[in-house]
């Protein structure tokens, strides 16, 4: 954000007294040739933190900090935000930083930034197009790019870096300005439609394709290292900062990998925690039992019921019958030590009709708890009855249709005709 004012007056310590100029005094737009005597050429690197010989990331990176620590907005000092700010346009410019390597802020400012406005000008594309009042938040940023990655549950639970070639496009030297559209990607047409009137049409400047900028590029290929850490959920980011195709005046994008989870076999995943199904005999439900299962990282497990353990069909009305093993679910995202519950969803399979002859009946009469009672009745009396299957869907569908609907139906319909002969005569 720029407040107002000179860009530089908080580095006018380094002119020398009041208003004037070292170097011979150069005025304006005059004498940009020699280079000054006694000038300074390190405080806007000083006020950057970085050495003269950084290079644009360095450069770059040093920006954000700062712009983000003294933002005014967020409770920063307004008077250094001013000084980063300035310091990061002239650096991040490579005419601009040559011009302050040899010359100093003189160097920059009488010389109006190559526009002839003076030194608000010299911002006027960084801060908004009119200097005084804008607001600086660096180049802006180009479209990112997102991938899907499809990743097994046992890569999510173990980690794995996997190596991906990717197709950029990078700028081949440097980009310059459109002179065409005056780097706007687009042109004013003029065309006369009726005698006295005039259409203005604006198309796609045809020159620079609408970026604004003449440049060349290239296809490069990178390998990245694309890490899945232990834990990571669908859908997470593993994202590659700048690595998007380069746009001229622009950051490049980055490059997201998106985790597509692959559908398992065995176990289901939420957050931390899996669940694995099991469907038990009835003899194993109430005596016991004891399956072994291989796990995401290769361990093998065998999960044994307790002695006089019984698991039941279910725990309440339309409640599975669910029980865990504490810490053998999934790592969690940033902390793996940390581990979710193994859950076992358990279903009884009975018997089926017939499979159990009369002596086992017997038997289990009398080593199962509670048995059926026998009930005595006259059976000249009582009409004995057998179960059938059934749906409980089909529950209200019984019977036949009733007179009484038939009836009101009859009279819909003589109602009916009447209300049409009365209609006709």
């Amino acid at each position: 954000m720029f407040f107002g004012g000179d860009p530089f007056e908080h580095f006018s310590g380094m002119h020398g007294g009041g208003g004037s100029r070292r170097g011979g005094g150069r005025g304006r737009g005059g004498g940009g040739g020699r280079a000054a005597q006694d000038v300074d050429t390190t405080k806007l690197y000083e006020t950057l933190g970085v050495s003269k010989g950084a290079d644009e990331k360095e450069i770059k990176k040093a920006y954000r900090k700062l712009a983000v620590q003294h933002h005014p907005d967020k409770g920063g000092d307004e008077h250094k935000f001013k000084e980063v700010s300035a310091a990061y346009e002239v650096l991040s410019d490579k005419e601009k930083r040559a011009k302050y390597d040899k010359f100093g802020l003189e160097g920059l400012v009488d010389d109006g930034g190559g526009g002839g406005g003076g030194g608000d000008d010299l911002f006027s594309m960084f801060f908004g197009g009119g200097g005084r009042g804008g607001r600086s938040q660096g180049p802006r940023k180009s479209e990112s790019v997102n991938h899907p990655l499809k990743v097994s549950l046992e890569d999510l639970y173990n980690g794995k870096t996997a190596k991906i070639a990717i197709n950029r496009q990078v700028i081949v030297g440097e980009s310059k300005m459109c002179t065409a559209c005056d780097g706007q990607g687009v042109v004013i047409e003029l065309r006369q439609i009726a005698l006295g009137m005039v259409q203005q049409v604006q198309r796609r400047c045809g020159e620079c394709g609408g970026t604004g900028y003449n440049f060349t590029r290239k296809k490069e290929r990178k390998i990245l290292d694309v890490r899945v850490e232990k834990g990571m959920n669908h859908n997470q980011k593993i994202p590659f900062r700048g690595m998007a195709d380069e746009k001229p005046n622009m950051e490049p994008g980055d490059v997201n990998f998106i985790i597509q989870e692959k559908e398992h076999d065995v176990f289901k995943r939420k957050g931390a925690d899996l669940l694995i199904t099991k469907t038990l005999s009835l003899n194993e439900a109430l005596t016991g039992f004891e399956w072994m299962i291989t796990h995401l990282d290769g361990r093998e497990l065998a999960i044994k019921s307790k002695p006089g353990e019984i698991i039941k069909p279910e725990a309440s009305a339309s409640h599975p019958y669910v029980k865990i093993v504490p810490n053998e679910g999934m790592p969690s995202y940033g902390n793996p030590f940390i581990k979710g519950n193994l859950y076992v969803l358990f279903r009884v399979e009975f018997p089926s009709d017939g499979e159990l002859d009369r002596k086992v009946v017997k038997e289990l009469r009398k080593l199962l708890p509670r048995p059926s009672m026998e009930v005595s009745y006259d059976e000249e009396k009582v009409e004995v009855v057998h179960l059938e299957q059934a749906d409980v869907k089909n529950f209200g569908k019984g019977g036949a249709a009733t007179r009484e609907n038939e009836h009101d139906s009859d009279e819909e319909e003589e109602g009916g005709a009447g209300q049409v002969q009365c209609q006709q005569s």
